[in-house]
């Protein structure tokens, strides 16, 4: 800031001493030369304003309560055991993390007035929200005020976009539906499937949309199709009787585990159906859903971001640290993934040397980063492509069934 002050009143004696000669030209020369000498100092002031912090804010918004409190619960954890890993060994850039946090309860206007909220706050970047449905709502104001939001768990494909401020840890619907397609016809030897999906929800929609345009490519044959309005439905029986007289041979069922466990699954076995069942990511949780009769759930798959069974070192000691700090209720891939959406913003700052919020979004865009969820390079629309490990239940136990790789 002395190197900055120091040349203004430079500038400014020079012009005033030429002004004084009567140069009018030298005036002028001199005047551009201290136009551009003020704008490349605002420019450093207003990066300088930006750091002059004795903490590093960051913003976190996460449901921890509310319909898919499990979720939010998860991913928060796993993003606060993170930053207490990266304070104790320093902080970022030399100065420790600050966490803000916010509830939105899982609902997209308690989500946009959080994050309006964290905007106000100051902080350089937000992690969160939880869920496609609220991250949608959210993204619109995160490039309208220029304020990074970073979602570990959003997977609905619109949610980001080339040159935005929207970046995700996850992979996309789109990505998983066609993996679970995948899966359906080269692991489970399946031809003739069904659907039921939730087509006002968009992360239920955008996953039966990907399964559905990746069929052909694996031979598979829809057979029914059934929907509901929202992923909240209770009552399934009518769809799932229908798809049980189809003559479907495995079901595909996008839904979350708060629908899954109580509803779909046991609902599916009462109308007859007894095929393989086969979700996404949102199935993740079920176990705090099932019914009594964990028999139910046998035969039940689901593409996933990743498995406590990976031996690697990277995975065992987050399992460990997490199971430390916070047991193993929240031990899934939510908390995996705010984990790593926690250390990829981390390692932005870190490349950006900075808390500008333009120059982290641009240190995030194309990152290279490896973490519990796997290595990889975010896209030109800020979304990585990963290896997708299927998991199973074996008796009311979630296990590691294969990995499809990318």
């Amino acid at each position: 800031m002395k190197k900055i002050f120091a040349a203004i009143v430079a500038a400014s004696m020079v012009m005033a001493i030429c002004a004084g000669c009567g140069a009018k030209d030298k005036v002028e020369e001199v005047a551009s030369d201290a136009k551009q000498t003020a704008e490349e100092v605002k420019e450093e002031v207003e990066e300088a304003v930006a750091d002059d912090g004795e903490t590093i804010k960051i913003g976190i918004v996460a449901g921890v309560t509310g319909p898919t409190a499990v979720y939010g619960v998860a991913a928060q954890d796993g993003m606060l055991l993170a930053f207490d890993e990266i304070n104790a060994n320093g902080g970022i850039l030399g100065k420790q993390v600050e966490v803000i946090k916010y509830d939105d309860k899982g609902d997209a206007t308690e989500s946009c007035n959080a994050f309006n909220k964290l905007d106000g706050d100051g902080v350089c970047a937000v992690l969160g929200p939880i869920t496609s449905g609220v991250c949608a709502a959210v993204a619109p104001i995160a490039n309208d005020v220029g304020l990074v939001m970073l979602t570990a768990t959003g997977t609905a494909d619109t949610l980001t976009t080339a040159d935005d401020y929207v970046f995700r840890a996850c992979f996309a619907d789109s990505y998983q539906g066609k993996k679970a397609a995948q899966f359906a016809a080269q692991e489970l030897g399946v031809k003739d499937v069904a659907i039921i999906y939730a087509s006002g929800d968009a992360y239920s929609a955008g996953c039966c949309d990907a399964f559905e345009a990746a069929a052909e490519e694996y031979g598979l044959n829809i057979v029914a199709k059934e929907g509901s309005a929202t992923t909240d439905d209770t009552d399934f029986s009518a769809q799932l009787t229908t798809i049980a007289n189809s003559g479907a041979e495995a079901l595909f069922a996008p839904y979350y585990y708060n629908a899954v466990g109580p509803y779909i699954v046991p609902q599916a076995r009462e109308a007859g159906f007894t095929g393989p069942i086969i979700g996404a990511d949102g199935y993740d949780g079920t176990l705090t859903t099932m019914i009594e009769d964990k028999s139910i759930y046998n035969d039940i798959y689901f593409t996933n971001h990743y498995s406590p069974e990976d031996p690697s070192d990277t995975v065992q000691n987050f399992v460990k640290n997490f199971s430390d700090e916070y047991g193993t209720d929240y031990l899934n891939a939510f908390s995996a993934l705010g984990y790593d959406a926690a250390y990829m913003l981390a390692q932005a700052i870190e490349e950006a040397g900075t808390t500008d919020r333009a120059a982290i979004r641009d240190a995030i865009a194309g990152i290279n980063f490896s973490g519990v969820t796997g290595s990889f390079t975010l896209d030109e629309t800020g979304t990585p492509l990963k290896s997708v490990p299927i998991i199973t239940f074996k008796d009311g136990e979630q296990v590691f069934y294969t990995m499809l790789e990318n």
